[in-house]
């Protein structure tokens, strides 16, 4: 019964704590973090493994391949992604994903820059 009564009053201190607090509305708390010049925003970011399935050719010789990555850590309706088979190496030289070859897909939120999300899809 003694625990009991011990466990009761902390609850009550740590709501005592809580509610003597100022309350404040989420935007404002918002509009504080913005304003703190100590804290660095950063983005959003997941890396998912994925394998390139399979090359798609292009009917039109003016347009690229495509490259179907299969993402396996992804929901049933989202493992296939396609891309354009022109990819940039970090030295800038045109490069292209290979059947079968493992890839690193990094989705980054650009929230911003008001968009939705971009994709980067580095092979191995």
């Amino acid at each position: 019964m003694n625990v009991r009564r011990k466990l009761d009053n902390a609850t009550i201190d740590g709501v005592k704590q809580v509610m003597a607090k100022s309350p404040m509305a989420r935007s404002a708390q918002i509009a504080e973090l913005k304003r703190d010049t100590t804290r660095i925003p950063r983005r959003a970011t997941m890396t998912l493994s994925g394998t390139v399935d399979k090359i798609i050719p292009s009917s039109d010789p003016n347009r690229a391949d495509k490259a179907n990555v299969r993402v396996d850590e992804a929901d049933k309706l989202y493992r296939d992604l396609r891309i354009d088979n022109i990819l940039l190496d970090e030295h800038g030289d045109d490069v292209s994903l290979k059947k079968g070859a493992h890839v690193e897909v990094t989705i980054t939120d650009d929230s911003m820059r008001r968009r939705s999300s971009t994709k980067t899809v580095k092979g191995s």
